[in-house]
């Protein structure tokens, strides 16, 4: 751990490349889970040289969907969404990470044909932002039933080192299996205290909030990346967020994360989403056809 804020409670932490059923265990019991060395040094540098130029020029004043945005977010906060369109480095390396491919493998492939990218989201927190409400990613899709099963998997990927002081995220170990209701206890709440290069990665239903940065200078960055259920609709949009000419550039996999496979679930007795012209636009991009 870094030393520079201290937990109230704590978030179990897993090695990258341990084998997945641990870090899937850990992640239904407790709801979330530090990867220690999520990415590698090397892919990191890179990114976050991707990164700069970028954020240098980003107004932490801009505007947003509506008021409550733009409250929920603060105006410390340089922000890059659709990551994907930005960055090579993100949408053939992150993106299809082997890590996030094989949790999402576990909590949402029984959900769902295949699942997508729901939003990929830079978020460099600076001096002066405030604690963020608890809340839950899954409360973006409100009109599901409920109870229903796990439709999103969410992360945050440590782009700078996250401390108590400078912002860390905070997060609620079993929250998760709460009522919807019930608010969390001050010392209910883990500080996400992480190297750059760490990700915690949680299910969609824990509460988890930014936390303050109290620091003088000290920015914190981050990126936010969940993915979802291939038939729900996105916070992203990607297609429009991602410009048709980067996603033909793109592999296979990352093209089908990005929403660009049609949701075919005909073989367990459903049917098909997102077609063009009655395939599946994957094809066409493989053909030169769109």
């Amino acid at each position: 751990m870094l030393g520079c804020g201290e937990m109230k409670t704590s978030i179990t932490h897993v090695d990258a490349g341990q084998p997945v059923e641990g870090l899937v265990g850990a992640l239904q019991e407790h709801g979330a889970v530090i990867v220690n060395g999520f990415l590698e040094p090397g892919l990191l540098a890179r990114f976050n040289a991707e990164l700069d130029p970028l954020l240098a020029v980003a107004d932490p004043a801009r505007k947003f969907l509506n008021p409550a945005t733009e409250w929920f977010f603060g105006d410390k906060t340089r922000h890059l969404a659709a990551v994907a369109a930005h960055s090579q480095i993100f949408a053939h390396d992150i993106l299809p990470h082997p890590a996030y491919m094989a949790v999402c493998d576990e909590i949402l492939a029984p959900n769902c044909a295949d699942y997508i990218l729901n939003i990929a989201h830079v978020l460099d927190r600076g001096p002066g932002s405030e604690q963020q409400f608890m809340h839950r990613d899954q409360a973006v899709w409100p009109h599901l039933p409920k109870p229903h099963a796990v439709v999103q998997l969410a992360s945050i990927i440590a782009l700078s080192d996250f401390c108590a002081d400078n912002g860390a995220t905070r997060i609620v170990p079993g929250s998760h299996r709460w009522p919807e209701e019930r608010e969390a206890r001050d010392d209910e709440i883990a500080i996400a205290e992480m190297n750059a290069g760490d990700a915690v990665i949680y299910l969609g239903t824990a509460l988890h909030g930014g936390g303050p940065n109290s620091t003088a200078a000290a920015r914190r960055r981050g990126m936010h990346v969940s993915y979802c259920a291939g038939w729900l609709r996105t916070e992203e949009n990607q297609y429009l967020s991602v410009p048709l000419d980067v996603v033909r550039t793109l592999p296979r996999r990352s093209q089908e994360l990005l929403g660009y496979a049609a949701h075919d679930a005909l073989e367990i007795g459903g049917g098909y989403l997102g077609t063009v012209d009655l395939v599946s636009p994957i094809d066409l991009l493989a053909k030169g056809q769109l």
